[in-house]
């Protein structure tokens, strides 16, 4: 009996360091992985920095990214329009959508709205009349 209780004492006395231990290793681990994968970061992106140093890089990714121009220049975009009459696809900021040609826009406009004939009188008719804008 005097031996199993030395025992797991020594046990609980050897665990606990033991634990600490695991705890900080895996955390060093970790560490470790975020300094090298930031190092691989930085390596890329010296790389870049190098190879936009030349002032026509420079320009070249100005244009090219933030559409700037030099001075006395105008930028001017032209957007995409339909293939084989098929409007592209756009999404996001109705902004960016292309005009419309003049001789389709009586396709766009909507049809007449439909009446209906309310039967009921009284408080519903009314309550119906009243919110008929949702249809």
């Amino acid at each position: 009996m005097p031996l199993a209780l030395v025992t797991a004492i020594a046990m609980l006395a050897m665990w606990f360091p033991v634990r600490t231990y695991l705890h900080q290793q895996s955390q060093l681990d970790a560490t470790a992985s975020q300094i090298s994968m930031i190092q691989r970061q930085e390596k890329v992106l010296s790389l870049q920095a190098r190879s936009i140093s030349s002032k026509a890089a420079a320009t070249l990714l100005a244009r090219q990214q933030y559409q700037l121009v030099e001075q006395g220049q105008s930028l001017i975009q032209v957007l995409p329009g339909t293939v084989a009459g098929h409007p592209t696809q756009w999404s996001g900021d109705p902004g960016n959508q292309p005009l419309v040609s003049p001789s389709s826009v009586s396709s766009l406009v909507p049809s007449a709205p439909t009446t209906t004939t309310h039967h009921q009188s009284g408080f519903v008719a009314r309550l119906v009349r009243t919110l008929e804008f949702w249809r």
